[in-house]
């Protein structure tokens, strides 16, 4: 996404374009106007924008972007910064002392404001947002295909080898709901959650002993060969169908017992069916695959072969690449900087030579952050003591790449191929290249490479978090 700068002229209220951005007018000089003069054009702008939901994007004067937010009604939430009495707690306050502009981005729902700020807090990083920036992402419901009994999971990463095949559903933007939900779902079709290997006609099913959800209601038991294959089949078609349409049918049955229930003065349990409903409803409050919302999520699996033949190609290296390293950089306003280093040898990962840095020498610097990392991971190569990957892939774009080059400089061999994976547009930058190389989405090649960098990003979050838990309990 890329946020407009087109000056509006039309004095009247502005209207998003085909993107659903609404352009942005143009401030004031910083400097120009006083702090209250600053505020009150703030405030005047913001009463301006659409009733609608939608994202809200604080910038500084250099167009920097400080916090990004969400909304249900932009003008009221927008200018609730800006009015007299705001106050923002010790965490935001100051940036009112820097905030010059806003861009807004007008969404069709709420619940599509809540991906869109998820997506855009994770691509930029703002400073002022705290939430969000841990890597983490919105789960999804899988039900497996290729298994004689189809499974129904809820996953955070449902585009893994283990669920190739099968139908995803979601983003879910209430993941307590999702939970509720597929619960709820689960007594009416009663499908299974478990990663039992169940193979129909198998002589030892009718020896099996089914778990607990099959005695309370939950699970219709093939393990234990209680259902056919077709049978329960048609079971799960069916949940997905409830997935796919409106669940009407299924929301009136639960009214009419929550109703009886109250009757009957079964308070508890009309309470229970009615937070199941609720749950059972908000299931609509989802994106799906295709929107990219979260791409990281989304590249679904490629065979390795094919990813390493495409990628050779790319890059036009004569040699057939076995192995990649990626390198990543991790930390929250320069706090607790990390790097990490994921090895993929044949195109899969090879968790024995991870490695993961606690960086020393600076706090807010990526460029760096990643000379550092280089440096420590291969200055033993370098020496000629070791051989190199095949390709070193940097997590960032063309300033991360030349920091990394700066790096290898200093070193006696160099390595055969350095390059970078910008996020958004997904620009590969290649060492003595003057121009990126650009591919199609689809490309095996470039989600090779995708996953080596978000499998980076990945573990760099991890250790990250780690480190910021363990200072917290030292505080």
């Amino acid at each position: 996404m890329s946020i407009p700068s087109t000056v509006r002229e039309d004095p009247g209220p502005p209207m998003p374009d085909d993107e659903g951005f609404l352009p942005a007018d143009a401030p004031p000089a910083w400097g120009t106007e006083s702090r209250e003069e600053r505020i009150l054009r703030l405030l005047r702008k913001s009463r301006e924008l659409p009733a609608r939901p939608g994202v809200y994007l604080m910038k500084d004067h250099a167009g920097v972007v400080l916090y990004v937010g969400k909304a249900q009604n932009l003008p009221d939430r927008v200018s609730s910064y800006f009015v007299p009495s705001a106050d923002l707690g010790p965490a935001k306050q100051p940036m009112l002392e820097a905030v010059h502009d806003f861009d807004t981005l007008v969404c069709d729902s709420p619940w599509e404001a809540l991906l869109a700020e998820n997506r855009l807090i994770k691509d930029i990083a703002p400073k002022y947002n705290q939430r969000m920036t841990d890597g983490k992402s919105f789960p999804y419901l899988v039900v497996t295909q290729r298994e004689d009994f189809p499974r129904v999971i809820v996953t955070r990463e449902p585009m893994s080898e283990e669920y190739r095949g099968a139908r995803v559903f979601g983003p879910f933007t209430a993941p307590a709901a999702l939970h509720i939900a597929v619960d709820v779902l689960q007594r009416v079709f009663k499908y299974r959650t478990c990663a039992l290997d169940i193979i129909e006609g198998e002589e030892k099913n009718r020896r099996f002993r089914p778990c607990l959800l099959h005695a309370i209601g939950r699970c219709s038991a093939p393990c234990a060969d209680r259902i056919g294959k077709e049978a329960y089949r048609r079971d799960v078609d069916r949940f997905m169908r409830v997935l796919n349409v409106r669940r009407s049918e299924v929301l009136r049955e639960m009214r009419a017992d929550m109703q009886a229930a109250s009757e009957a003065r079964e308070y508890e349990r009309a309470a229970a069916l009615r937070d199941q409903a609720r749950a059972l409803e908000r299931l609509h409050e989802r994106a799906t695959t295709g929107d990219g919302w979260q791409p990281e999520q989304e590249i679904s699996y490629i065979d390795p072969g094919k990813g390493l033949k495409a990628l050779q190609r790319m890059l036009g290296t004569e040699s057939p690449i076995r192995c990649i390293e990626g390198i990543d950089i991790a930390h929250l306003q320069g706090g607790e900087t990390v790097g990490s280093k994921v090895s993929f040898i044949d195109g899969r990962p090879f968790k024995d030579e991870y490695r993961r840095f606690r960086i020393r020498s600076v706090r807010n610097d990526d460029y760096m952050a990643i000379r550092e990392v280089v440096s420590r991971r291969y200055r033993e190569a370098g020496a000629g003591a070791e051989l190199y990957p095949d390709v070193i892939l940097i997590d960032g774009g063309l300033g991360q790449l030349h920091a990394a080059l700066e790096a290898f400089d200093t070193l006696g061999v160099k390595p055969p191929m350095v390059i970078a994976l910008a996020k958004k547009e997904e620009l590969v930058f290649v060492q003595r290249r003057s121009e990126p190389v650009r591919v199609g989405r689809e490309n095996p090649g470039l989600r090779l490479l995708q996953q080596v960098r978000d499998e980076a990003h990945r573990f760099a979050q991890h250790y990250h978090g780690v480190l910021r838990r363990k200072r917290t309990l030292e505080e």
